[in-house]
């Protein structure tokens, strides 16, 4: 199964750049140009100037953004700002958050992971990638060789025993910082050759379920192939053959999930008449809401899935409807070629029965943006509608944890859109060079 290695990680001289906060980020791939502009007035030093560079109007094949992230990235070393471990070790990396009034804590093993093609069944996926993201990452990769961002998998581990393992460097941990939104990072490096033992010989056993970074991961297999070509032979233990992930329980308490709502706009009139209790009665129990408030509408979502049925919120000006997939609804989607895991999605069943069935639209309608946008905020969704932005916001649950290892064990890819891991890992800590 998978093999899970230390790896001699590089990491920022605190004693060059001082507080750490001031230069890691968030992944490259959530970072408006706003935020990337803030990044780079922050810290001559900030890891953004390596993940996500700015593009200049004269750039060319030269001097372009991935050319000035290698550049950087080398004289950072060379100055010392950036510095290799002596050893090989893994990390404990715990983040420490609030949402919705709760606090969370999320504890990840950072290390580098054998990459292996999807039918070895060792890496699991459970969504689709874009040519785009991956040409991107590609020219980075090539031009900087590291990963200065961990992919985000899950592992399954019934009794705990790695995340209470970690837990044990969380108290003394040697990094521990705030970031801008107040959410706690704390990092400690492994080199315990006993408990680097356990850990390897744990993940043997196990297989490992991407959670975030399905394209960083398509882009290490490719660049992998790329080097293997140049190179005519790889060595087993050659660092092209890795890439760096953060590992987390998949029952661990902080692995959140949230929901990602979808606000239609522009429909023709003709489309919205579909959407009548009458046609709805197809495929879904109907039930009307008196409720139009944010509070009271996530609490019929929650009951509703704590009922083990898809079901979602239908919300119009004019009316909310609670819908929940009836008998006639399930031979549906039963009969739709995918897996019973996806079908038992809330995504799947929003996408297929309502947004496809009854309002005519198609994957490049929901990849395009020319009808539907999305949003994590259900005040900002009822916001949307009531102010004419969007004409019908559809408020889902967020998809299970076990639901997304359940359609990747099925070798099935989820709607776009369908999960949202917060918070994101943070970008900067440990950099896996590639060779």
């Amino acid at each position: 199964m998978a093999e899970v290695q230390p790896l001699r990680g590089i990491r920022y001289a605190v004693e060059k750049v001082g507080d750490i906060a001031q230069v890691v980020t968030p992944p490259y791939d959530i970072i408006s140009p706003e935020a990337q502009e803030r990044y780079y007035t922050r810290n001559q030093y900030n890891v953004i100037r390596l993940e996500f560079g700015k593009t200049q109007p004269d750039d060319n094949t030269l001097n372009n953004v991935y050319t000035r992230a290698a550049a950087t990235f080398a004289e950072w070393r060379f100055q010392d700002i950036l510095r290799q471990e002596s050893t090989a070790a893994y990390y404990m990396y715990q983040q420490t958050f609030m949402h919705d009034g709760k606090r969370y804590t999320r504890t990840s093993l950072l290390g580098r992971v054998r990459l292996e093609p999807w039918s070895a069944r060792v890496v699991l996926r459970h969504e689709h990638t874009l040519a785009k993201a991956k040409n991107d990452r590609l020219q980075l990769l090539r031009a900087s060789a590291a990963n200065f961002s961990p992919i985000m998998s899950l592992y399954d581990d019934p009794q705990g025993r790695i995340r209470r393992l970690l837990s044990t460097y969380a108290a003394d941990a040697e990094v521990h910082f705030d970031d801008e939104t107040g959410e706690e990072h704390r990092l400690h490096a492994i080199t315990d050759l006993q408990e680097i033992a356990l850990i390897q010989d744990f993940f043997s056993q196990r297989q490992l379920y991407i959670a975030d970074g399905h394209h960083r991961y398509e882009t290490a297999l490719a660049y992998r192939q790329e080097i293997l070509e140049q190179r005519k032979e790889l060595y087993p233990a050659d660092a092209a053959n890795f890439v760096m992930m953060a590992l987390i329980d998949v029952d661990d308490p902080g692995m959140l999930v949230l929901p990602t709502h979808r606000l239609l706009f522009d429909m023709s009139e003709q489309a919205l008449g579909q959407l009548t209790q009458e046609h709805l009665s197809q495929f879904f129990t109907v039930q009307e809401l008196a409720a139009t408030t944010n509070d009271e509408v996530q609490r019929h979502l929650l009951h509703a899935g704590h009922q083990e049925q898809a079901a979602f919120v239908l919300y119009r000006p004019e009316q909310t409807l609670l819908l929940t997939l009836n008998e006639q609804g399930k031979a549906q989607m039963n009969d739709r070629g995918h897996s019973q895991a996806w079908n038992d999605l809330d995504v799947a069943v929003a996408h297929r029965l309502l947004l496809e069935r009854f309002l005519g639209l198609n994957a490049q309608d929901m990849t395009a943006g020319t009808h539907v946008r999305y949003t994590h905020d259900t005040s900002a969704a009822f916001q949307a509608v009531q102010q004419g932005e969007a004409q019908v916001a559809l408020l889902l649950n967020a998809t299970r944890v076990r639901q997304i290892c359940d359609v990747a064990q099925a070798d099935d890819q989820m709607p776009q859109k369908s999960t949202y891991f917060y918070p994101k890992l943070i970008t900067g800590l440990v950099i896996n060079p590639l060779w």
